[in-house]
């Protein structure tokens, strides 16, 4: 029984979910549709209910009526049964009583069960007899056309004189009264269903008056939202929509409106506050596009600060942009950029608020008076700029950095409601931020490049000319005193007893010594001669336009100079120094600049053997007993190329914490005898014989035998000389080598140095990207000894730089040294170039290198060189020199 009653229920409710479904499919396409519906729905079942509930309380009362009539009845025809059945009536009267009953009440049915003498009994008995024969009592029935009351006819004392076989209480018939209901009922439903017609307009009325109500605010209210929705069209609107929002949601007749209102403003100002609008996320692209540092952007930095100043005025009123940068202590210069001319009162106006603003920053110059103010238009042909100081809004932004030493301010000048906008707040602050990255980046690298271009070219200790640029201006004097038929001098001095100084008083002595040195010969030599430290106590001068008793005076003076020369220590030791010099006249003696510094040098040399502190000129003799010697050389070189007496020896490139050996130097030497001829003593002979393309090709053949053999995996960097990038065979000579011997492109570096090099800058990016498309490696030696290599670095594909090792080498005594050495290293890793330390001669240079983050080192410490090749992997003998 129980799971039949579940199963109807479960039908039930299902039955009447399909009905929610099918009634909010039909009222979901619009919400007005729904609620005049519902409203609709809601007034009729309610009016149903309650005419079906005034019903059943209308049936209910004339059921207790009827109820009420047919007990009195009843009550009446049992006291008359009574009365005359103590008079000896006999069953007609009885049944004359009913008849007088029945004709009373005409709509009741009267009998008596059983019949009274002389009729015939009953055989059918209802449903209500039944329960009152049983029970003894009255009972009420009720159904669709009649009702049924029984009531019981018991025996009393008078009865008992005829009913001698009853007891007294005893049930003698049962009193039934019938009623027919239909009319009744018909009468209660005609009444209910005109009342029903007459009063189901209230429903529909009400239905329409409370949808009308309803859906006209709200219908409004949707209204006012969909037009303010679709009247944003940049992000600056938002804004102004959640203003409207949060005001107007207050005036709804609904709080739910209000509270939809309300959260939407919310939303929308949330959206305010994270959104960018599309024409502002354009002109940023646009900006981070125009700002890309380049070596153009370094050079036109302000033809581009214009340039954004025009697309700045595109999405928002701008008048002016300005930037003020202080390098150290240098005087600063304020850069000022109008979007159209000023008139002299705005000018002087603005510049009265950007001085404050240097003020405010901190940034002070020793001229302050002479600090100078750069005025440049963006647009000359717009209108005449005329602004009071109240109308001058500036948004600024400053930057300060400690390495290099650089402050500086940018600054934009807007309209006041542009400032408040934080929309267009973000946009100006991004701007800003852009400036001041950009100009600020300009700034560092114009002075890392003013210092590397100085460094690059000046000794660090006694800011003399560099080994490098003497070579530079040599070269430059030969040609120009050939061009005009003119002789000058090459004079090469060398400190006696130098290294006695250094290890008798220690290096910060020998400093000293050497920048007195310097001194001195400066203060010896005209306006125009060109001084050079060539190296640890060697100098060289260059005498324009001079002859040889001219030359020969200057040598003498600086002599006589150093004689007098005196250096006091701090424990009052005083120290003199003497120096071997040694000249060469151009073009008496020799006419290449190699050949006049070999000359200088050897005469040089002889003055150290004739005793010191002399000058020697080179004879006729001296002439030719030099070019024996390069003769000698030349014929020693020819054999070894014929013979194939090129070895390879190979120097170990370890990583900074000297823990793993990844590459291997090839160095080139000459088996001549018992002895091994090092490079240097015969690669300017070679490059004159023209055979350097053979030398190269041998030695690279030799070391691409033994990198097979061995199956070495690691670098091998092998250096070029420039004779070889015009010979045309030489790539394809290298490939067909390195395909031969199975040696992997991407593991072979060629080694370039500044040396001659520069003057061919095309035909080197083509030899480069040559074999660059071949899949080799290329490396910058001695970088930083020469600006040209920052030429390299910019235009070719580098992978290696070789931080020159003078600057490594004296790094840890001179902290301009240590500042070259970090500068050199944090350029060349913003470019991802892995940079190689050489020179590393002890253990506190590995420490140093390793702690800056350099890659890779190489220097006597880590490995000598040797004729063995390095496996790459674990080193082993880590410390060892």
């Amino acid at each position: 029984m129980v799971p039949l009653i579940n199963n109807s229920t479960n039908l039930c409710t299902d039955y009447a979910m399909s009905l929610l479904k099918t009634f909010v499919s039909y009222t979901s396409t619009t919400l007005k549709r729904f609620i005049f519906t519902a409203a609709l729905i809601v007034s009729a079942v309610t009016f149903g209910v309650v005419i079906i509930v005034v019903s059943w309380v209308y049936l209910l009362e004339a059921k207790q009526r009827a109820l009420k009539d047919s007990s009195v009845v009843a009550e009446q025809i049992q006291a008359d049964m009574a009365r005359r059945i103590g008079h000896s009536d006999t069953g007609c009267s009885l049944e004359h009583q009913l008849d007088n009953y029945r004709m009373l009440f005409p709509r009741l049915e009267i009998c008596l069960r059983p019949t009274p003498q002389g009729k015939a009994p009953d055989k059918v008995r209802s449903r209500t007899e039944t329960e009152t024969v049983a029970t003894g009592k009255p009972s009420h029935h009720l159904t669709t056309t009649r009702f049924d009351h029984a009531f019981p006819i018991k025996a009393q004392t008078s009865c008992l004189r005829c009913h001698t076989d009853v007891n007294n209480g005893q049930l003698l018939g049962v009193l039934v009264i019938r009623e027919d209901v239909t009319l009744l009922r018909n009468s209660l439903l005609d009444r209910a269903m005109l009342a029903f017609i007459l009063l189901l307009p209230i429903p529909l009325v009400m239905a329409w008056l409370v949808s009308r109500f309803v859906n006209r605010h709200l219908g409004d209210a949707i209204s006012q939202l969909n037009r303010k929705v679709h009247s944003v069209t940049t992000v600056s609107d938002l804004t102004q929509l959640s203003e409207e929002l949060e005001s107007e949601g207050e005036t709804l007749k609904f709080g739910e409106l209000e509270a939809i209102y309300g959260e939407f403003g919310s939303l929308v100002a949330r959206i305010r506050d994270v959104a960018v609008g599309r024409e502002m996320l354009e002109f940023e692209i646009k900006v981070l596009e125009r700002f890309i540092i380049t070596s153009e952007a370094i050079r036109d930095w302000k033809e581009r600060v214009s340039y954004l100043l025009s697309e700045v005025n595109k999405v928002m009123p701008a008048y002016a942009l300005f930037c003020i940068f202080q390098i150290e202590d240098e005087s600063y210069d304020i850069e000022v950029f109008w979007s159209a001319p000023p008139s002299e009162t705005t000018r002087r106006t603005m510049e009265a608020i950007i001085r404050q603003q240097a003020s405010a920053e901190k940034l002070h110059s020793q001229m302050e008076p002479a600090v100078v103010v750069v005025h440049n238009i963006t647009n000359d042909a717009a209108a005449l700029l005329e602004l009071k100081h109240d109308e001058i809004q500036m948004a600024t932004k400053s930057l300060y950095l400690d390495t290099p030493q650089i402050g500086g301010v940018v600054g934009i000048g807007v309209q006041s409601q542009v400032v408040t906008d934080p929309v267009r707040s973000l946009v100006i602050n991004s701007i800003l931020t852009t400036l001041l990255n950009v100009i600020g980046s300009i700034k560092a690298i114009y002075k890392y490049t003013r210092d590397l271009e100085y460094y690059a070219t000046r000794d660090p200790l006694t800011n003399l000319f560099n080994q490098r640029v003497f070579w530079e201006l040599l070269g430059y004097e030969v040609g120009r005193s050939e061009r005009h038929g003119q002789s000058f001098g090459v004079l090469v001095i060398d400190l006696d007893n130098f290294k006695h100084i250094n290890d008798t008083h220690g290096h910060l002595v020998g400093d000293k010594y050497l920048v007195m040195i310097a001194d001195t010969l400066h203060g010896c030599l005209r306006l125009g001669d060109i001084l050079a430290r060539y190296g640890g106590d060697e100098f060289a001068i260059i005498l324009p336009d001079a002859d040889q008793s001219q030359v020969h005076m200057v040598a003498e003076r600086i002599r006589e100079a150093m004689e007098t020369m005196t250096l006091v220590t701090a424990d009052g030791t005083k120290i003199r120094g003497t120096a071997s010099i040694g000249y060469a006249i151009s073009p008496e003696h020799a006419k290449s600049p190699k050949d006049l510094f070999l000359f200088a040098d050897n005469m040089t040399y002889k003055a150290k053997t004739q005793g010191k502190n002399c000058i020697i000129a080179p004879t006729n003799d001296d002439v030719v007993e030099v070019f024996q010697k390069s003769s000698e050389m030349s014929k020693v070189l020819l054999h070894a190329l014929e013979e194939k007496l090129i070895v390879p020896y190979f120097q170990p490139i370890v990583s900074s914490d000297g823990t793993q050996v990844v590459c291997n130097e090839v160095l080139c030497r000459v088996i001549v005898g018992d002895q091994v001829i090092p490079a240097s003593e015969f690669i300017e002979i070679a490059e004159k014989l023209s055979v350097v393309s053979r030398l190269d090709t041998i030695l690279m053949e030799k070391v691409f035998a033994l990198a097979e053999a061995h199956g070495y995996d690691g670098y091998l960097f092998v250096n070029l000389s420039p004779k070889s990038l015009i010979v045309k065979e030489f790539v394809p000579s290298v490939i067909n080598l390195a395909n031969r011997y199975r040696i992997a492109h991407d593991k072979v570096v060629f080694e370039i140095t500044e040396r001659e090099t520069v003057k061919n800058m095309t035909l080197l990016e083509q030899f480069v990207q040559n074999l660059k498309l071949e899949g080799f490696k290329f490396a910058i030696d001695d970088f930083g000894s020469g600006f040209s290599s920052f030429q390299y670095i910019r235009r070719l594909p580098i992978d290696f730089v070789k931080i020159e090792g003078l600057f490594v080498r004296n790094m840890l005594n001179d902290p301009k040294d240590m500042a070259f050495v970090k500068t050199l290293s944090v350029l060349a890793r913003e470019f991802g170039i892995k940079t190689i330390a050489e020179y590393i001669e002890n253990e506190a240079l590995l420490q140093a290198v390793h702690g800056m983050g350099i890659d890779l080192v190489q220097g006597y410490h880590t490995g000598r060189p040797q004729s063995v090749l390095v496996p790459s992997g674990p080193r082993h003998g880590q410390g060892q020199s």
